[in-house]
């Protein structure tokens, strides 16, 4: 079960399909000065975590009501290297 989000490999980037009986909508993932730190399998959840802490930290009212009117919130984590004390890997093509 996909529960209406699929994630697919299009040509040097990620195209994510979201459907739903109302919606059905794909949303493009390509390398861009803010994800080159990523590797190609986890590019897409970069950019969106990237995208959405940004955002949020706009503070900008319109956003806060778009984002409570489709009930999105976003709270950025710690990452896993930090919760273990472990350094950070590069991707493959950065080594």
């Amino acid at each position: 079960m996909n529960y209406g989000l699929t994630v697919k490999h299009h040509r040097g980037g990620k195209r994510l399909e979201l459907q739903c009986s109302h919606h059905n909508g794909l949303l493009y993932v390509v390398p861009a000065e803010g994800s080159w730190v990523c590797g190609e399998e986890h590019v897409h959840a970069h950019a969106l975590a990237g995208f959405f802490k940004e955002l949020a930290a706009l503070r900008d009212p319109r956003v806060k009501e778009l984002m409570r009117r489709w009930g999105l919130s976003f709270r950025e984590r710690p990452l896993e290297q930090e919760a273990t004390g472990a350094a950070p890997s590069l991707p493959e093509q950065s080594r």
